[in-house]
């Protein structure tokens, strides 16, 4: 195996890999049934990947035991509301119409919002944006240059793509608790070409609706605020449409799910128990080539420790547990 170096020429990428090596954070896989190839999503920066600006980088597998990489996929370019210096958080990618549609949330701190932010965080531009390309190897291309999916005037972040019953495109993602104390998951019907919204938000939940008590004091004497992170929507074998998201629990990032009661995405929703503790979150579903469902999580939530953890999942038919955690497999012999 060779030992991952942070610092590496990302125009040189390496074999043999495992996940307890590489620094990730929010990571995303897609199972590519006609390569036989995991793709593995997570944020590149300067300082980690030798960068000159931040993007979004991708690993490959055949087994998820070994992996080769790291490509840069997308970076966020010159000319946009966005500035390339201020991060790329949550990649995922998603097949749609044909082609391959990335969706990673960007910032720009120069580009001030009214208001004051709560646990003593400024209000800027912060929002989910889309490129798209033909291959999931990119590069990847803005569909919107000048501006979030969601208005500007929103802090929000982790949009995920969801296509309704009746096959149109959703945009679900979490409202920033920084504007707003409380977090909350909405969601927005798209464009059919997914270059910005056809509707009004609709609210979905928001984060006090945890059943513990998850929210957190930025500071001491400041105000709870109540994190939402992650969201992710699947579809059971009962055909149960279920939510994994993200927040905290004391003082550690967990891994929850929610379920919606109607099984349509307007809800309402119903918080189930956390899948995850430890300090682990914004976890996703995929399936292996051999059909069975697996999480991908980060833990710890602080970079640049935090590291891909796997756990082999049980679709009960009314939602998903975890069956056992596969850190063998991400190569970490610590648990």
């Amino acid at each position: 195996m060779n030992a991952y170096n942070a610092a590496a020429d990302t125009a040189n990428p390496q074999v043999g890999h495992k996940l307890a090596d590489i620094p990730a954070h929010d990571p995303f896989v897609v199972a590519d049934g006609a390569t036989q190839t995991y793709y593995l999503y997570t944020g590149g920066s300067p300082k980690l990947h030798g960068l000159d600006r931040y993007g979004v980088l991708a690993y490959k597998s055949r087994d998820l035991a070994e992996w080769e990489g790291p490509f840069v996929v997308f970076t966020v370019p010159d000319g946009v509301w966005a500035n390339p210096q201020h991060g790329a958080w949550a990649p995922e990618v998603h097949a749609y119409g044909g082609r391959y549609y990335l969706f990673v949330t960007l910032h720009n701190n120069e580009r001030p919002l009214e208001g004051e932010g709560h646990g003593g965080y400024p209000l800027h531009w912060r929002g989910t944006v889309i490129a798209v390309s033909d291959s999931l190897d990119g590069p990847f291309e803005l569909v919107k240059p000048d501006a979030p999916i969601v208005t500007e005037h929103l802090m929000t972040l982790d949009g995920t793509l969801h296509i309704d019953d009746e096959g149109n495109p959703w945009m679900v993602y979490c409202h920033e608790w920084v504007q707003t104390a409380d977090g909350t998951v909405d969601a927005v019907h798209l464009k059919d070409d997914l270059t910005g919204c056809a509707s009004e938000p609709i609210h979905l939940f928001s984060g006090s609706d945890a059943p513990w008590d998850n929210g957190e004091q930025p500071s001491a004497g400041a105000e709870k605020v109540f994190v939402t992170d992650g969201c992710q929507l699947y579809r059971t074998s009962g055909d149960r449409l279920i939510m994994l998201w993200s927040t905290y629990e004391k003082g550690n990032y967990v891994q929850t799910i929610a379920r919606s009661v109607t099984d349509k995405l307007e809800g309402p929703w119903e918080q189930l128990a956390p899948l995850v503790f430890d300090d682990s979150g914004h976890g996703m579903l995929f399936q292996t080539f051999e059909g069975d469902w697996m999480l991908i999580l980060h833990s710890p939530f602080r970079m640049p420790e935090s590291r891909c953890k796997l756990f082999e999942m049980t679709d009960t038919g009314d939602s998903f547990i975890v069956k056992s955690p596969k850190f063998d497999l991400a190569g970490d012999q610590s648990k």
